[in-house]
């Protein structure tokens, strides 16, 4: 036998398969460093989240190896395209993340820029409550004249965010949005 994957019959390698296990170990290392409560708005399995949990309680090193090994063995059962999609978000590495956001700034943008840009903001988004719209413009406009902390001009950009929804949105931040709607 070669030590080559061979699509043809399906044949992996056992030296494939154990990169693809320390690849998988590797996205289990980078969810122990994220916090307890970033982990909880992940839609993980209930096994991985609960390891993921003991790890940060463990401090005994050989422990803490053997519970890595274990989240390992766990990450062999999930999809790892999700995770690893928020993991870029969250290091600020996804292009597609990067593109949304810088569209929702340059829509800020042009609203504070003139007002003639509103009525182009709701016909393209007719959800948008209008009054609500030109009142967070105005109010933005008037903590910049007077050089205030800009609380609605964050506003502003919240309401736009709801507006345009971020391109291909993991699936694993369902648990997330179910909270919102609570």
């Amino acid at each position: 036998m070669t030590d080559h994957q061979n699509d043809d019959d399906g044949f992996v390698s056992k030296s494939q398969r154990k990169r693809d296990m320390d690849a998988l170990q590797d996205l289990g290392s980078e969810l122990v460093e994220l916090s307890k409560d970033t982990l909880k708005k992940m839609a993980l399995p209930e096994d991985l989240l609960s390891a993921l949990l003991e790890y940060k309680r463990l401090t005994a090193h050989g422990a803490i190896r053997r519970q890595l090994q274990y989240i390992g063995k766990l990450m062999r059962n999930v999809d790892p395209e999700p995770i690893q999609q928020y993991l870029q978000i969250l290091k600020g590495e996804s292009s597609e993340h990067i593109a949304w956001q810088k569209l929702l700034e340059r829509w800020r943008d042009k609203l504070m820029a003139d007002d003639a840009n509103q009525p182009l903001f709701l016909q393209s988004f007719p959800e948008t409550d209008p009054k609500q719209l030109h009142s967070l413009v105005r109010q933005s406009r008037k903590e910049k004249q007077d050089n205030k902390p800009p609380k609605a001009f964050r506003q502003l950009y919240q309401l736009i965010k709801e507006q345009i929804p971020e391109p291909g949105k993991p699936r694993i931040w369902q648990k997330d949005e179910e909270e919102d709607d609570e």
